[in-house]
């Protein structure tokens, strides 16, 4: 799954809409969001991790990074 996928399931689980979420990024970053931008930055993999925690804070969740110490050679 893609992060495309998991904003759109995490909008539904909170019945909010894109355009809604824009806004309320726009008002708690100072910085302009249109439906229209959020879903290119998503479609194109564009989106910086700053902005995914915004929206994680807007929606209710947590990003969690889980380091695998194998794959690190640990």
């Amino acid at each position: 799954m893609d992060i495309r996928d998991e904003v759109k399931i995490m909008l539904t689980s909170k019945r909010m809409s894109m355009t809604e979420l824009a806004r309320q990024m726009t008002e708690l970053s100072g910085k302009h969001y249109s439906q229209s931008l959020i879903s290119h930055k998503l479609k194109s993999e564009s989106l910086r991790y700053s902005e995914m925690k915004l929206i994680c804070k807007i929606l209710g969740y947590r990003i969690y990074i889980d380091f695998d110490e194998i794959r690190l050679g640990r």
